[in-house]
């Protein structure tokens, strides 16, 4: 004869396992954002770096024009403050010390500036004008803020091949929080082993695909840190492009926020 107390205290049983250590579904919304938290998570922790990158623009008809630049990071810990970098132009001459000043924030308006010798000023970038072109390059401004996980709504949408690494990668959607963003969306793909950003898409403020971000030749530094040493960005509506090579990062070095002050854009060397 059948045990019905004993059956009816194994169902119970069962279900409380189920309930309380059976994996829960992440919504594509959920799974979105959890990717960017623990690729952000991977990247904690590096403090301050210099890196020397040449900038080479391609126009429609396949010429080029040169550029050298430096660029120092800090990263920054403080709640709703995101990192601060300041980007400096060598060659050729006509844009020499040219000076480019960013501090990403988190729930305000990010701050940027720039220092044209030319006009001998510091002119700061309006928070309504950061999708235009930097320099002449097809990044724009809101393209060198640093990533910050909340500036963005984002939609897991499926596991493929990456484009130039090895493995599978994530693909999401991410969506501007910023409401004078450029874009309504980027595409991103990352890989699910290292969490490396791989390729990236921009949808105009119409919907349509603007640009394709590159990130290849990866490095690994400090046993612990990616960084792509090349980025190429493609604008499909004109045909421009824009390579960045990077070499000689630097993660060794001191530098605090009095190094990243508007005041001193016009005495940086």
């Amino acid at each position: 004869m059948i045990n019905t107390k004993n059956l009816l205290a194994s169902y119970i049983l069962l279900m409380i396992i189920h309930m309380f250590f059976s994996p829960i579904a992440l919504s594509n919304e959920e799974k979105g954002l959890e990717i960017a938290k623990e690729a952000d998570r991977r990247d904690l922790g590096w403090g301050a770096s210099k890196v020397d990158l040449k900038m080479v623009l391609s126009n429609a008809g396949g010429e080029t024009s040169n550029r050298t630049i430096r660029i120092s990071s800090l990263e920054r810990s403080q709640p709703g403050a995101g990192d601060i970098s300041l980007t400096i132009f060598d060659t050729p001459n006509d844009v020499k010390g040219t000076a480019f000043l960013s501090h990403t924030k988190i729930f305000k308006p990010d701050d940027q500036w720039l220092y044209l010798p030319a006009l001998k000023r510091v002119k700061r970038i309006s928070s309504k004008n950061k999708s235009g072109p930097f320099m002449g390059s097809e990044f724009a401004y809101e393209d060198l803020l640093s990533f910050e996980v909340e500036k963005y709504n984002y939609r897991y949408v499926e596991d493929v091949k990456c484009p130039t690494l090895p493995g599978s990668c994530f693909v999401t959607d991410r969506f501007p929080v910023y409401e004078n963003s450029g874009y309504t969306k980027q595409v991103v793909w990352m890989d699910k082993k290292h969490y490396r950003v791989n390729k990236i898409e921009y949808y105009d403020r119409r919907d349509a695909l603007l640009k394709t971000l590159i990130l290849s030749e990866f490095k690994q530094y400090k046993d612990k840190y990616w960084r792509a040493s090349k980025l190429e960005m493609s604008n499909h509506q004109t045909r421009k492009s824009t390579l960045l090579t990077f070499s000689n990062y630097d993660f060794d070095v001191r530098l605090n926020k009095n190094d990243f002050k508007p005041n001193k854009l016009k005495r940086v060397r």
